[in-house]
């Protein structure tokens, strides 16, 4: 398959998103807003509608999800241990480390749901927001560590009311004591649903700034290098030591390839650190998710005795 085509769609939209918020009216402010609205309502109600309407059969996904967590625990360990490696370390400056380390690890949650949705359709949607859901209050934990001397208050009340989280646990809970979602209300539900993704998308687009690379290039190139080729490689490895099956393998790879968390900006300037820096990493982590997804899905997928 030529996962390029699969790609082009999702990524011409986060160009538009970057155009229209640098050359029209529609400025950051705009899309500030458009941000909130995606984030609190347009993307809950798809994950909720998909996966209460979706057959589940939650032991299947038992190594699915290891996979994914070990994937990810793997990406924490080797980004928290930057500092300390041979040749590396040196280069590295802690404070900005400690800002540019959830980069290695943390994915776009826009991205991942526009993907797994044109990947397989709502299975491999119902995949994604699960290990999404698994994985989004590990991550946020692990981002936040390093910059613990300049804590967030309320971190965790903030953990609990995730509202994709929220929404994964709801539509899980509905899906497994047989609730319905009634006839009327479906068509209404999908359209809020199918509006997310392409909104989403642009939002992300919107946020692209290049930001201050130069200040830290080893660790800028460090924390992407784990990001968009050793994660992948590790979760090509993973599926096939698992067994996973094609879809699960292929949104394992998916999940492995995305672009870093446009929030991680937002987290680093929160908590008083350089968040210009974290502003280029993530622009160009946008950039290089091109590729990556492309190397995950169109070489890795191909390789392997999993590919049947």
């Amino acid at each position: 398959m030529d996962y390029l085509p699969l790609l082009a769609p999702d990524f011409s939209l986060i160009l538009c998103g970057y155009l229209l918020c640098r050359y029209t009216a529609l400025d950051k402010t705009v899309w500030s807003q458009v941000e909130t609205l995606v984030y609190y309502f347009l993307f809950p109600v798809l994950l909720f509608t998909t996966i209460a309407r979706t057959s589940l059969n939650i032991q299947s996904l038992t190594y699915f999800l290891q996979a994914g967590l070990l994937m990810g625990i793997f990406g924490i360990a080797l980004a928290y241990a930057l500092p300390h490696l041979p040749l590396v370390g040196r280069h590295i400056d802690k404070r900005m480390h400690a800002c540019c380390t959830q980069v290695a690890f943390r994915f776009n949650s826009y991205i991942a749901l526009a993907i797994s949705d044109r990947l397989g359709g709502p299975p491999a949607l119902v995949l994604m927001a699960v290990l999404i859901g698994v994985c989004i209050p590990i991550f946020n934990i692990a981002s936040v560590w390093p910059m613990a001397k300049h804590g967030e208050k309320g971190f965790l009340a903030e953990l609990i009311r995730n509202p994709l989280i929220l929404a994964t646990v709801s539509g899980l809970f509905a899906n497994l004591i047989g609730l319905h979602i009634p006839e009327w209300m479906a068509p209404t539900l999908q359209r809020v649903g199918s509006s997310s993704v392409s909104i989403g998308l642009m939002v992300v687009g919107a946020g692209m700034e290049l930001g201050r690379l130069q200040k830290a290039k080893v660790l800028g190139a460090s924390v992407l290098l784990i990001r968009h080729l050793f994660t992948p490689i590790l979760a090509w490895i993973l599926a096939d030591l698992l067994s996973l099956d094609a879809l699960q393998t292929s949104v394992l790879l998916a999940f492995s390839a995305l672009p870093t968390a446009s929030s991680c900006y937002v987290l680093a300037n929160r908590m008083g650190y350089d968040g210009s820096m974290v502003a280029g990493l993530v622009t160009l982590s946008t950039v290089l998710g091109v590729f990556s997804l492309w190397f995950a899905l169109g070489v890795l997928r191909q390789t392997g005795s999993f590919m049947a």
